[in-house]
């Protein structure tokens, strides 16, 4: 099983989530990334201090999330809805292994996630027909414009669903004190550990 976490600057939760896991499951391949990350960071030093008082040394280099990253997942984890989201629309051939982290242990056939996914696929798909078709006669500005005209039905439709998701977000503790990247740390041991059972039911 390989697996890949992904939050925004790959310095707090995702490096967390990866360290925890490697921890609790060595036999698993762990990865973390961010979407808005630059390379060779290293992990936040709340991140570091909360880890280290559970007896965990952290070696991180932050990275970017890339295509051959997420080709080389079996499982994409994300920290938010959010950063999920930005995925799908990025990667929709991928679909079938991204999830939030907390929706993966909770609650895996999430109907209206599985209703969004079909709905950013086909999104994809009729936006990039529309630039084939139209992309050599409108200006980017003109682009923009019509894209927007032309899909608005099916962005509208995606808010919708959007608005009916769960809250499957992991707080973020960047900025904070230690006291909060333990609160952070706390609520992530939890769910690693049912990701870890629920890995371990799959290979068994």
């Amino acid at each position: 099983m390989k697996v890949l976490f992904v939050c925004t600057g790959n310095t707090c939760r995702s490096p967390m989530a990866e360290a925890l896991l490697k921890e609790r499951a060595p036999s698993v391949e762990v990865k973390s990334a961010g979407i808005y990350a630059g390379k060779g960071s290293g992990a936040s030093q709340g991140t570091v201090d909360a880890l280290r008082q559970d007896g965990i040394q952290v070696n991180h280099s932050s990275q970017p999330v890339s295509p051959a990253l997420i080709e080389w997942a079996d499982l994409v984890l994300t920290m938010t809805t959010q950063h999920k989201q930005a995925l799908a629309l990025q990667y929709p051939t991928y679909n079938d292994k991204l999830f939030t982290l907390k929706e993966y242990v909770l609650m895996e056939d999430n109907e209206v996630w599985q209703q969004l996914k079909t709905a950013y696929a086909e999104l994809e798909e009729k936006r990039a027909a529309f630039i084939k078709e139209r992309g050599k006669e409108l200006e980017p500005n003109e682009m923009d414009r019509a894209l927007y005209d032309y899909l608005s039905k099916e962005i509208s439709e995606i808010q919708v669903l959007e608005a009916r998701l769960p809250n499957y977000d992991i707080s973020d503790p960047f900025g904070g004190n230690l006291s909060v990247y333990e609160k952070t740390m706390k609520e992530m041991k939890k769910y690693i550990e049912l990701l870890a059972k629920k890995i371990d039911n799959k290979d068994s």
